[in-house]
């Protein structure tokens, strides 16, 4: 029951990185140049919240839901609900839920690579039935990444047909490959009529997985253009929030085998005689690390999670295809050598294969 329990969970998680949106490269309050892969839906729960003074200790919550799917050719769409925005309850809103929808086009750089990375996001708010738009400009190097936006909108939220131009910029330092801090500020100009909205982070990498986990303090409810250029200042208040960002990246083809059923590789006849061991992968693991052959022979890799693996070789040697669940991969090795391999998904599992 306990490695059934396991498997349910590591399902959960069963995403390659690549594709996946790091917190480590981007402050809470900044959109930054991401867009995901081709085929990639990330979903972003940012939770925020104020505990009142005693005695009533009232917890007002501010929770943003972020969804996104990656087109390719860096473009993205995908939209921000916020279920209570404190930019929302002005000018006779008769709701504070704010939904903005948005697209995502980054002609320039990558997101966590070396270099500048410039992306348009174009975006329309459904509370405000405002027009919004985001430049963003990142440039990373080394353990650096400095974040640059300029932010335009066409009627600004909690007031009537006032249109606005925000500037915000933020800063993450990487201190090791899991562990990042990060900062930011941005602010309306055009006119200033609020106080400037800000926020501070500790940011985590998940190990073994594509998941960051961000721990946040901010005077910002929401994570939309707007709701990430103003603070708390438009009730008078100078409240501090606290609370969590977590992502969670979904590769919609590991969901094939719902529709097709499980698939099977087809393996020679001729590389079924030659074979000398077997390789098993449970639990997200290779069943052994190290196995040891004689030039001639082959190995067999036979999946048995219920998500895909591959078997990809370190160096020049030829690699699976995508395994499904029950997939079965031979390769014969035909030169004495010690062959290192992975699985491109999940890049934590490890293997090497030593030909005498």
């Amino acid at each position: 029951m306990k490695r059934h329990v396991w498997l349910v969970l590591l399902t959960l998680a069963a995403v390659a990185p690549l594709g996946a949106q790091s917190l480590l490269y981007r402050g809470p309050n900044m959109g930054g140049t991401w867009v995901p892969d081709a085929g990639v839906v990330q979903f972003n729960f940012l939770h925020r919240f104020y505990v009142a003074p005693g005695p009533s200790h009232f917890v007002d919550n501010h929770p943003t839901f972020t969804l996104a799917a990656g087109l390719g050719r860096g473009i993205a769409f995908g939209g921000w609900f916020a279920t209570k925005s404190l930019s929302g309850t002005g000018a006779g809103a008769q709701s504070s839920n704010e939904t903005q929808l948005f697209a995502r086009w980054r002609p320039v750089g990558m997101d966590g690579k070396e270099g500048f990375s410039i992306a348009l996001t174009p975006a329309y708010n459904l509370l405000a039935k405002s027009v919004d738009g985001e430049l963003g400009v990142d440039w990373t190097r080394g353990m650096l990444t400095l974040q640059g936006a300029a932010r335009g909108i066409s009627r600004e939220l909690g007031a009537r047909d006032r249109r606005q131009v925000a500037l915000a910029g933020g800063v993450v330092a990487r201190l090791t490959q899991y562990i990042g801090v990060s900062a930011d500020l941005g602010s309306f100009v055009a006119p200033v009529d609020g106080r400037a909205a800000w926020s501070v982070a500790i940011d985590l990498l998940i190990p073994g997985s594509p998941h960051t986990f961000s721990l946040q303090a901010s005077n910002a409810t929401s994570a939309t253009i707007q709701g990430a250029s103003i603070g708390y200042a438009p009730t008078g208040l100078t409240r501090v929030l606290y609370g969590f960002e977590f992502t969670i990246p979904l590769h919609l083809k590991r969901f094939a085998p719902w529709f097709h059923g499980a698939r099977h590789t087809p393996v020679p006849p001729a590389a079924v005689a030659g074979v000398a061991a077997d390789v098993r992968m449970a639990i997200y693991k290779f069943g052994t690390d190290s196995i040891t052959i004689t030039a001639g022979q082959a190995v067999r890799w036979i999946n048995d999670d219920p998500v895909e693996h591959t078997v990809t070789f370190n160096g020049t040697e030829g690699g699976s295809p995508v395994l499904p669940h029950n997939g079965t991969f031979i390769h014969r090795f035909d030169k004495p050598g010690r062959y290192t391999y992975h699985c491109t998904p999940h890049p934590f599992m490890k293997g090497v294969v030593i030909v005498r």
